[in-house]
């Protein structure tokens, strides 16, 4: 009977582990632009107020030039990078406890670089990462899969092209057996899955032809990466060009439904919250003479153009307010900021304002929740965290060494914090 009883204890002990080990490795990965689940939502407990050298674990100086996300799985922090004119293009691992580079690999070497706005880097689009792979993306220049345990290629595509104009944007998700990538030029718009284990073509689906038919050629293009939710059993891959935003079966890339507005390079992945969807629209304008943005939200349970039918409000932002970033939302409230530097708190189910707050510079990154606060990083290396909720409240306010172009992770009890320089560890 003592040693059943033993037995049991033990069991319970081991069990105990296991979970606290459990959870630990999900708390401590971020696997995706804007987190493991596409939403800018962190677990993170005991994320640091202060942040600068002092505060930082470690910081590595990161070769060349890129603005894509760090991902982190088992220790493992990976980003991209590539040479100022594109034609070296490199994965990057760091050990997440030390900062050392592990792995740099020379992933492609284009020979016919295309052409990219100033803002932008031939780097931006972030990787993604599970057990045992890392997926790299550069645009029409070229995508890999690479093994985590070394930094080998395992394959390549660099047959998958449009014309970005002003370079690449949109980011890699990975769905089951499939890397989902999206390719929204002035050319042509498509998206495509490939099998994630050999990178060859399982589906490719063009957007419809109709929403772009009157637009400007430049207007045609979008930098957004998907997500995808659940709806009544099925799931759907959710994704807005600059003309239409779709929703489509990500296993087989057949259109499920869509709603026709927008314009001109949509930059913000949409996102949802309760069931419903919410996406910004490019910069349009009114009879020619006035340009504005709108959010709107959406009840994703349709078929077909669900346009008049399923748009539940839509939020309208004049004088040239646009977004770079994908807002992030949270217990019935977005947060946000627009071009024109205007901090918002957007009520999730009226589109109504709750609060906003001039910032006095710019900021293209998308915000993270992650206890309590809502944080944001500027192009000018300012970072401010909002208190969550319905007041405007500044809990913190910092000033790294450079610019902050890309969203950090926030894991554990740690930010993975790119600057255009260097990559750091803050924590407590």
């Amino acid at each position: 009977m003592k040693n059943r009883k033993l037995l049991s204890f033990c069991s319970l002990i081991l069990f105990v582990l296991s979970v606290q080990q459990t959870t630990f490795a999900q708390d401590n990965s971020w696997t995706h632009f804007r987190g493991s689940a596409l939403n800018s939502i962190s677990s993170a407990e005991k994320v640091p107020l202060i942040w600068n050298d002092h505060a930082a674990k470690w910081k590595t100086e990161i070769h060349g030039r890129g603005y894509s996300s760090p991902v982190i799985l088992n220790n493992q922090v990976w980003v991209t990078t590539g040479t100022p004119d594109g034609k070296e293009l490199y994965a990057v691992c760091l050990d997440y406890e030390t900062g050392k580079i592990i792995h740099d690999v020379k992933v492609f070497t284009p020979s016919d670089v295309v052409g990219k706005h100033s803002i932008n880097t031939y780097a931006s689009p972030s990787p993604c990462i599970e057990e045992g792979f890392v997926y790299v993306h550069y645009g029409s220049l070229g995508t890999a899969c690479l093994k985590t345990s070394d930094g080998s290629v395992v394959w390549t595509r660099t047959d998958l092209k449009c014309n970005h104009v002003q370079g690449p944007g949109s980011s890699p998700v990975i769905y089951k057996n499939l890397l989902i990538l999206h390719f929204d030029g002035i050319d042509v718009r498509y998206l495509i899955a490939l099998d994630k284990a050999t990178g060859k073509t399982v589906w490719r689906t063009d957007r419809p032809l109709k929403p772009f038919d009157t637009m400007s050629e430049i207007g045609k293009k979008a930098y957004v990466t998907p997500i995808i939710i659940n709806v009544k059993g099925r799931d759907q891959l959710i994704s807005n060009g600059s003309a239409v935003c779709s929703a489509y079966d990500p296993l087989t890339g057949e259109e499920i439904w869509q709603v026709v507005r927008g314009a001109e390079s949509t930059v913000p992945m949409p996102f949802t919250e309760n069931g419903i969807v919410y996406f910004y629209c490019g910069c349009m304008s009114d009879n020619g003479s006035r340009n504005f943005t709108e959010i709107l939200a959406v009840n994703p349970d349709g078929s077909g153009d669900i346009t008049n039918t399923n748009v539940l409000w839509k939020k309208r932002e004049d004088q040239n307010h646009t977004q770079m970033l994908t807002p992030v939302i949270r217990d019935g409230l977005i947060y946000t900021i627009n071009t024109k530097n205007i901090m918002m708190c957007i009520d999730a189910k009226t589109g109504k304002d709750v609060w906003t707050a001039q910032q006095s510079s710019e900021f293209n990154s998308s915000p993270v929740y992650a206890d309590g606060n809502v944080w944001f990083f500027s192009v000018k290396g300012d970072v401010i965290a909002v208190n969550a909720g319905r007041e405007y409240k500044v809990v913190a306010t910092n000033k790294m060494e450079s610019g902050i172009w890309a969203t950090p992770a926030f894991v554990s009890n740690s930010v993975i914090l790119r600057t255009e320089k260097y990559l750091y560890r803050l924590a407590m």
